[in-house]
């Protein structure tokens, strides 16, 4: 029995879109925790650009990260969960958001603020040859394709295209012109930039006044800048654009006008504008379904339609967030009133900008254009600055509220809410913490399980265990893995239990054969117990499908933390011939690690908001990356003992095989390939719960106290969770085997140091570089 303290999440409101106002809605949560009510964060990008500055940071005034609002982070710091997947779809009746390549995602209320796109299908060939302007992540892309053709000495002379002459357009082409131009000059290249804006519309900055519009025209004018006016595009080509009947050549076309909704709202049966955005209330409210809200440009107000401008995205933020929580506790929505007139500031490309509010104007001179954009970057910066939470500045969930206050303030029907009462109780052990028969066979009752000839009984029978067929000629490999949850997206870490309990059989060169798991999930509505364990199992199943190896049964039980882990059984040759172990390594040999290391001190980092998104994106892409592969290249060139790295950390692992193999070997610590911010977050300090046991082990180093102030020593302990393999290969061998496993999608491959006769000293392990 046990007295548990963590409040049940009771309703869930999910935002879609990591936009200007959701990013609102998450700090507003934050500051003010809603008991029992749980936010989840859907976006393809865990780095959300502020629109504002993005034409400060093609200019060159600014970097990616100063433009960049990392989710996260503010995730971490506002309690909120994240789940870095593509939204493709809603199904409205069972309240379900429909994600491309993976489960849906249950919600109570749902939020749509994915921004806009520029419409590219209504001109033939835009889709195909034209790079959109947003999503802003995707031309960040292109943008960064472009400068380094720029940056090319060999590139003579560069073509532009612009299509859009409202702010959008101007502002970026003046953007463009400067920090292309600036970077030849002063590189003393004489390349050349031509440059187009091209626009259907009879002025530059048509919504804007008169004086303005001017002003820019005269200012593209002097930058060199050709601007074709009344000039709809007909036509986008692989080399260029036709516009008003002229054809312009191009090595690049940029689009940013006609903004439209994603693509997938079209099939929810939501009231859409005639650009494809939901229609809204005065509440942010869908005017088809009162579970659904909407913000930014993919929101439409249905009695008052705005323009697409980030100002507006920006102050929905507060009263979605309002309204979001109005709507779970049952009270009364307030309406959102948008100004009639907001101040525009442009930039001009040169740490210059015009105000420009209805028909007033500021900054057309010189040294108020400075001014303004001296103001301009004060907002922008203070903007950021309210998403950029200092690390332990913000522990805003709240936990301990009681159950049935919570329940009653959700409005939770009778069985829900003996439901929530009954989980924040005192629960049963034994087979009484077993999770309900029903929950757990409308879960697993979706998973797709690899059909294995081998499987005699298996997960759709009703039997106590599973039967299995072993092959004639072959021996069983078992082994088994288990720890709880570090990561918020149940499917990811479904899927990096698997990887890791599978890394011992391909260690061992196996082949994984059958599949037992054994889950521990935390007490809760019966609801979002099964929507767990659907994204959790399907995460680990898709895992084991693709390497042949069945779930063939498993026990789940309730407890305070989510967990999983797998008994795997594998085949290798009876005889053993195929059989990697760890004893068998040889002097001479080259040692190759398959993957980079610094999971433990990242995911250390990651809880107390140190660790950058792109960081713990990149992580979580290494773990989820099979060591299947990686084991067949080593075995084709000749491995003779391997393991895979988890927790004892690379000199752990590295002493297990030297010890049996009753040899010496010599790591380079400047080879070792490493997660990108493993470096920076042992340089502050931040490791693993597990590293000072793992530092015991520097007894087995030769020369430790040369290199112990070495920035990258202390990775050397550092726990890894399905790390990649490290191997022994003949020297001969060792570049061609590198060369193959970065062929087949390790990219971080390296030899990282060598194996030794033994010496007569006890540490069998020095350190180099």
């Amino acid at each position: 029995m046990r007295s548990p303290d963590t409040q049940p999440t009771l309703r869930d409101i999910v935002l879609i879109g990591g936009g200007h106002s959701h990013v609102g809605v998450l700090r507003r949560f934050g500051m003010q925790p809603q008991p029992g009510l749980r936010l989840t964060l859907i976006c393809t990008d865990v780095h959300t650009p502020y629109s504002g500055m993005l034409p400060g940071y093609i200019a060159g005034h600014y970097s990616y990260d100063d433009v960049h609002i990392d989710l996260s982070r503010l995730c971490v710091a506002t309690g909120a969960r994240l789940i870095a997947a593509k939204a493709i779809g809603l199904d409205r009746s069972q309240r379900l958001v429909r994600l491309e390549g993976r489960p849906p995602i249950r919600y109570d209320w749902v939020s749509i603020n994915v921004g806009s796109t520029p419409n590219t299908s209504a001109v033939a060939g835009a889709a195909q040859h034209a790079v959109p302007v947003k999503p802003i992540a995707q031309f960040n892309q292109h943008w960064q394709a472009l400068l380094a053709r720029a940056q090319d000495p060999a590139t003579t002379a560069l073509t532009v295209v612009v299509v859009g002459a409202g702010a959008g357009g101007v502002e970026l082409a003046l953007a463009l012109q400067h920090r292309l131009a600036g970077m030849w000059r002063s590189a003393g290249r004489m390349a050349t930039l031509t440059l187009h804006v091209v626009g259907a519309s009879a002025t530059v900055l048509p919504t804007h006044a008169p004086r303005v519009q001017r002003h820019f025209a005269d200012l593209l004018r002097q930058r060199g800048v050709q601007v074709h006016l009344n000039a709809p595009v007909t036509q986008v080509l692989a080399d260029g654009l036709v516009a008003g009947g002229q054809t312009l050549r191009a090595d690049t076309v940029l689009w940013v006008t006609q903004a439209s909704g994603p693509a997938w709202l079209q099939g929810t049966g939501l009231a859409l504008d005639a650009q494809g955005c939901v229609l809204v209330t005065e509440h942010l409210q869908s005017i088809t379904d009162d579970r659904i809200f909407a913000a930014g440009d993919v929101a439409s107000l249905q009695d008052r339609p705005l323009e697409k401008a980030g100002v507006f995205a920006v102050r929905m933020g507060r009263p979605l967030a309002d309204n979001l929580r109005a709507a779970a506790l049952g009270q009364p929505l307030q309406a959102w009133r948008p100004q009639r007139r907001w101040l525009a500031l442009i930039g001009t490309g040169e740490a210059r900008a015009v105000a420009s509010r209805g028909a007033f104007s500021f900054g057309l001179g010189l040294s108020t254009g400075r001014w303004m954009w001296a103001y301009k970057d004060w907002i922008d910066q203070r903007f950021m600055q309210r998403f950029s939470p200092a690390p332990g500045a913000m522990k805003m969930v709240a936990n301990s509220a009681d159950s049935a206050s919570a329940a009653a303030d959700l409005k939770l029907n009778t069985d829900e809410s003996a439901q929530a009462i009954s989980a924040i109780a005192m629960r049963c052990g034994g087979c009484g913490a077993k999770v309900g028969a029903t929950v757990l066979s409308r879960a697993l009752g979706s998973l797709d399980v690899w059909p294995q000839p081998d499987v005699l009984i298996g997960l759709d029978a009703p039997d106590d265990a599973a039967v299995m067929r072993v092959p004639p000629g072959m021996a069983m490999v078992h082994t088994v893995d288990f720890f709880r949850s570090f990561y918020d997206d149940p499917f990811v870490f479904g899927q990096i239990a698997a990887n890791h309990a599978l890394g011992d059989i391909y260690a061992m060169g196996g082949r994984p054969h059958s599949a037992t798991a054994i889950v521990t999930v935390p007490p809760g509505l019966e609801s979002v117990t099964e929507n767990l364990l659907r994204q959790l199992m399907s995460g680990a199943v898709k895992v084991l499908n693709e390497a042949g190896c069945p779930l063939v049964g498993g026990h789940t039980g309730e407890g305070r933390e989510l967990a999983l882990g797998f008994a795997i059984n594998g085949l290798v040759d009876e005889g053993l011939s195929t059989v990697l172990r760890k004893g068998a390594l040889q002097p001479g040999d080259a040692l190759v690690l398959t993957k980079p290391i610094g999971t433990g001190t990242l995911f250390a980092a990651h809880p107390q908001g140190h660790a950058r998104g792109r960081w713990i994106a990149g992580a979580l892409a290494s773990m989820v990356q099979s060591n299947r592969e990686g084991a067949a290249v080593l075995r084709r060139f000749g491995a003779r003992s391997a393991t895979d790295l988890t927790g004892f950390g690379l000199l752990g692992h590295l002493v297990e095989m030297t010890r049996p193999s009753g040899v010496d070997a010599q790591l380079d610590l400047a080879a070792l390939p490493l997660l990108d911010g493993a470096l920076e977050c042992v340089a502050s300090g931040i490791l693993s719960s597990l590293q000072p046991a793992n530092v015991r082990l520097r007894r087995a180093l030769r020369n430790q106290a040369d290199f112990v102030a070495h920035p990258r020593y202390p990775l050397l302990f550092d726990p890894q969770t399905a790390g990649g393999l490290l191997a022994s290969v003949p020297a001969d061998q060792a570049a061609a085997c590198v060369q193959a496993l970065r062929e087949a999608g390790y990219p971080h491959a390296a030899v990282i140091g060598q194996v030794l006769p033994p010496a007569d000293e006890l540490a069998p392990i020095t350190l180099v570089g």
